[in-house]
């Protein structure tokens, strides 16, 4: 006789079968953190109050303090706009140009390698969608023929 494993009868017995939430609709959106609300409320009308600390304490020589107040005047960008010749793109066949360019651009120093990582991706990208649009284009052209 075999005798039924431990966690079968553990899982029949379960409120919620598998692969069933208990909250199928999900949390609601905006719905937001018991903590953020408690800490939000303990704040509340004091932002000025600790704004203006901090910035005594930045002008008195604290170093967080500063730190923390030229974060929020003048928070680190996280991209620059880039400028450098590229040709034209109007088919994948110019793609190349434009990634020889690019290359020429970093031999250069005008493009860091990280931006030119960047900038190679939209490329990418755009090659994919001119692809797709073009073999969508030539798979109704052969739709449109055997149909006739």
């Amino acid at each position: 006789m075999i005798k039924p494993d431990k966690t079968d009868r553990k899982q029949a017995s379960t409120r919620f079968k598998p692969g069933r939430s208990g909250n199928p609709s999900g949390r609601p959106n905006g719905a937001r953190n018991r903590t953020t609300l408690a800490i939000e409320a303990l704040l509340d009308g004091e932002g000025e109050a600790l704004t203006r600390k901090a910035i005594e304490l930045a002008k008195a020589g604290d170093m967080q303090a500063l730190r923390l107040c030229m974060e929020r005047l003048c928070p680190p960008r996280k991209d620059r706009p880039i400028t450098f010749a590229i040709p034209d793109v109007a088919s994948i066949s110019d793609i190349v140009g434009a990634q020889g360019a690019l290359i020429a651009a970093v031999a250069s120093g005008e493009v860091t390698p990280s931006e030119a990582g960047e900038v190679s991706k939209l490329l990418d990208a755009y090659a994919r969608a001119v692809e797709v649009s073009e073999l969508a284009e030539r798979i109704a052209k052969l739709e449109a023929r055997t149909n006739q």
